[in-house]
């Protein structure tokens, strides 16, 4: 693990281990609080803020993993964890959430008569719940965006929902102790649906990434136009991207002149991978394929045409000889072979010669060079 992957975890567990600590203390109050007092929408407050903690050992664990250096397992790395365990936290809202809000309205709906009024240390556990779930929400949230997690970031999103359903307790003690005491049982069913909705949140989008969704249409055709803008690039021919955890993988095809030298097209790769870096840092990763001519649309190449072995054979045996220091360019070409033959000085191939080249199969044109 490097080092700033081992700062950006000892964040992560600090600020996790922290809201883990809240959460048990503000859950444990809640939840006895409720029993003790006669609010339902506080116990299942209570409840959710033990999820909260469950979730926050979730996080503790696919942390770490989610930020180990790739090996030999894992050459892209192991982000793939940390959108498993956002996946696992919002399928444990969802259950919480689903039981909690049935329980609550068979309650309202078929047993009216059981339903009590809530007392005032409710207000007082409620109100403490909004205050420390409020700060451990924006302290998470700071953290998460500075190491770039949507794990914690959804994580800190959670915490923001337990701020919001304590508000609701508050509204709905206040509405019950002045005589509407069924508004108990609405705000644990609306608690139950705040929740089970952040989780669908959660696991949806964590099942569009390991799905491979890629970036936005809007995002892709601004960087198909960054990368065109490099000086050498005729045009973008394929262009895919998908989400690995924090990072963005790309993959482009990039059509530049036939003639140009292998190492020219690299550099021209290089660049586009320079420029794309520098408006988009969050893609980790970008793999550059240089072709000559665009086979999406036109007559694809061939892997059965001859290879340079097997050519410079033909040609031996079709001149009969093979001139000394000779050098051979090949451009596989419209699923045809260009050959550029590079004489040395003193050197000629006669119009016979030439024309033998020329009929060899799969040869589209021979060009012969001689040293000035």
């Amino acid at each position: 693990m490097s080092s700033n992957a081992a700062a950006e975890t000892r964040a992560a567990s600090r600020v996790t281990i922290i809201g883990m600590i809240l959460d048990l203390i503000l859950g444990a109050i809640k939840t006895v609080g409720g029993v003790l007092f006669q609010s339902q929408a506080l116990l299942v407050d209570g409840i959710h803020s033990f999820s909260d903690a469950a979730s926050d050992v979730v996080v503790l664990g696919i942390m770490r993993v989610s930020r180990q250096a790739p090996d030999t397992a894992h050459p892209y790395g192991h982000q793939r964890f940390e959108t498993l365990g956002t996946m696992l936290l919002g399928t444990i809202l969802i259950a919480v959430a689903g039981a909690l809000a049935w329980d609550n309205l068979s309650r309202l709906l078929f047993a009216r008569d059981e339903l009590l009024t809530p007392q005032w240390p409710v207000l007082v556990a409620a109100l403490l719940s909004v205050v420390g779930k409020e700060w451990i929400f924006r302290y998470t949230l700071r953290v998460g965006n500075r190491i770039n997690s949507s794990l914690l970031k959804a994580n800190a999103w959670h915490s923001r929902t337990d701020a919001i359903s304590s508000v609701l307790v508050v509204l709905s003690t206040v509405g019950a102790m002045m005589g509407y005491v069924w508004l108990d049982a609405v705000a644990a069913v609306a608690i139950a649906v705040i929740v089970g909705r952040i989780g669908w949140q959660f696991a949806w989008d964590s099942v569009q990434e390991l799905v491979d969704t890629g970036l936005s249409a809007e995002d892709t055709e601004t960087i198909r136009t960054l990368a065109e803008s490099v000086e050498g690039v005729k045009a973008i021919h394929e262009l895919r991207s998908r989400r690995m955890g924090h990072d963005v993988l790309l993959d482009v095809h990039l059509l530049v002149a036939a003639d140009i030298s292998v190492s020219e097209g690299h550099q021209i790769g290089m660049r586009v991978v320079e420029k794309i870096r520098q408006a988009y840092p969050a893609i980790s990763d970008i793999l550059f394929h240089v072709d000559p001519e665009n086979d999406a649309n036109g007559i694809k190449t061939s892997p059965d045409l001859p290879s340079r072995h097997s050519l410079r054979a033909d040609l031996e045996r079709a001149w009969g000889h093979w001139p000394e220091h000779t050098r051979v360019k090949l451009h596989y070409l419209g699923n045809q072979v260009t050959i550029e033959v590079f004489l040395p000085a003193g050197i000629e191939l006669s119009d016979r010669e030439i024309a033998a080249a020329q009929a060899l199969p799969s040869v589209a044109h021979i060009r012969v060079w001689h040293p000035r």
